[in-house]
């Protein structure tokens, strides 16, 4: 899939609605030991990246060091489902403090005092934070009410007749 391709999936409304949402993104990656993992996490999109962060010392940072490539979906759980599921290569950078993706991604999902009491709260923790960017190089959109649907489920409503 060409940039091109894959900046027209992202330029679709429903894309951007799914990520720029409160969801919860589901990053899945290769372990250390080989085997998959997927893992939730909270995510910001920032135009060209899905940034996540974290602490540099957890396993995901580790394990990406050594193979960084990932999938990542963001869905809708209620019906008509939609989901965005994309696939890149993470780039990893540590920063001083809490990264700005981090509280930009708690704001999706908290708001006002809420806010600024987990903001004071997380700050002492992280003297540093891995902030893993990952731009798409491939991103297909699912959305089981208007399409598209995926291949081979819309081969078998098409042979049913």
């Amino acid at each position: 899939m060409d940039q091109a391709e894959v900046d027209a999936v992202l330029a679709d409304p429903r894309a951007r609605a799914l990520l720029v949402s409160p969801l919860a993104a589901r990053l899945a990656y290769t372990g250390l030991d080989g085997t998959p993992r997927v893992v939730p996490v909270g995510f910001l999109w920032n135009g060209s990246e899905i940034v996540v962060c974290t602490a540099p010392s957890a396993p995901k940072v580790r394990a990406l060091r050594e193979r960084p490539a990932v999938a990542l979906t963001i869905d809708e759980e209620d019906p008509p489902q939609k989901a965005l599921l994309l696939r890149g290569t993470a780039a990893i950078d540590v920063v001083d403090g809490v990264a700005e993706e981090y509280l930009g991604a708690a704001a999706k999902r908290i708001a006002g005092e809420t806010l600024r009491a987990f903001e004071a709260e997380v700050r002492p923790v992280y003297k540093q934070m891995a902030r893993l960017r990952i731009r798409p190089a491939w991103a297909k959109l699912l959305d089981f009410d208007c399409g598209p649907l995926p291949a081979f489920l819309q081969r078998l409503i098409d042979e049913r007749g």
